[in-house]
């Protein structure tokens, strides 16, 4: 077993939906402003459900679905950069309440572009004969750590979270990808931010709320997006033409937009659903699949790029056969 392939998808997303004009009633923004800059109409927002408990529920989708028994499954890594906590990881509760007790489980943490590292991650790993199977969760509750009176960034984040399960196979699926990192830049996306006194005993420190450069970053997605999506499609050895689906991070519509027309591919191969969730950092991705999977937009053998972007800065890319 050399390769692997993505055998279910599944997501989930709080029932409690706030529109733009439920934020114009908190801020100083309105439906017209919000849905001209991003494409976002509404989001899914956690009424107490935290990020492990989205992720329990794609969990308990995923293997409903495909029939396995939880103890099948050899490795959960959730993607996050939203955990319940410090300690434990975000994927270890989930293993306890799936009662996957033969999984290895982690967290990763690369912002939005978490659910491509955490594929390539678990695409390695499959390579071991330990591991045969294993399960991919992007779960976020990005409200916990956004200013809701702060309108440059609140009216951008939702909370959800998607999945898939993989399994090691000899057919080539995986093709391609595409990993790179800007520390550079770590100050242009910001959240959850601790400090240190100087003093001892130190009083326990809080989070600092979402910052984000959006000009920078605006600036950053529209080209490194483009580059990283080039090298993962050399990296494959196949043509952008040969690419069905575009499934990228659903960070903002005019990046979409802006990243079809440089690769001079149709806007049609560019899926969205920001409209309905929002950003959803590390699950956007996985559930903008399982949406495009349920409504037969994606068909199986399709050829699909998935790009993630965001914090780190961080971009990531992998092409793969669905």
């Amino acid at each position: 077993m050399n390769n692997w392939k993505i055998t279910d998808v599944a997501s989930y997303a709080p029932q409690r939906v706030v529109t733009n004009d439920d934020l114009s009633q908190l801020m100083d923004t309105s439906d017209e402003w919000i849905k001209e800059r991003t494409g976002i109409s509404q989001r899914h927002i956690s009424s107490g459900e935290n990020t492990s408990d989205l992720a329990t529920k794609v969990g308990e989708k995923l293997l409903a679905q495909s029939g396995w028994s939880a103890n099948d499954v050899d490795l959960i890594i959730v993607a996050t950069m939203s955990p319940d906590s410090y300690t434990p990881s975000t994927a270890a509760i989930v293993q306890g309440r799936l009662g996957a007790d033969h999984a290895v489980a982690f967290d990763l943490s690369a912002a939005c572009s978490g659910f491509v590292y955490a594929l390539t991650v678990a695409g390695s790993m499959l390579q071991s004969p330990q591991f045969n199977k294993a399960m991919v969760i992007g779960s976020e509750v990005l409200s916990k750590i956004v200013d809701w009176k702060d309108r440059s960034t609140a009216v951008l984040f939702g909370d959800g979270a998607g999945g898939v399960l993989l399994t090691a196979t000899d057919d080539q699926y995986y093709l391609g990808q595409d990993l790179t990192t800007f520390g550079k830049m770590n100050d242009k996306i910001v959240a959850g931010q601790t400090t240190v006194s100087s003093d001892f005993p130190h009083e326990i420190t809080g989070l600092t709320p979402f910052k984000m450069d959006g000009r920078s970053v605006y600036k950053f997605s529209t080209h490194e997006v483009t580059e990283s999506i080039k090298r993962a499609v050399e990296d494959a050895q196949i043509d952008l033409d040969q690419v069905d689906h575009f499934v990228l991070h659903q960070a903002n519509a005019r990046i979409i937009t802006q990243v079809a027309k440089r690769l001079n591919q149709p806007l049609e191969k560019f899926p969205v659903n920001i409209d309905q969730y929002g950003n959803t950092s590390a699950a956007s991705e996985p559930i903008l699949l399982a949406d495009c999977i349920e409504k037969g937009v994606i068909k199986r053998g399709d050829t699909l790029a998935l790009a993630g972007f965001g914090g780190g800065l961080t971009v990531g890319t992998i092409i793969i056969k669905y």
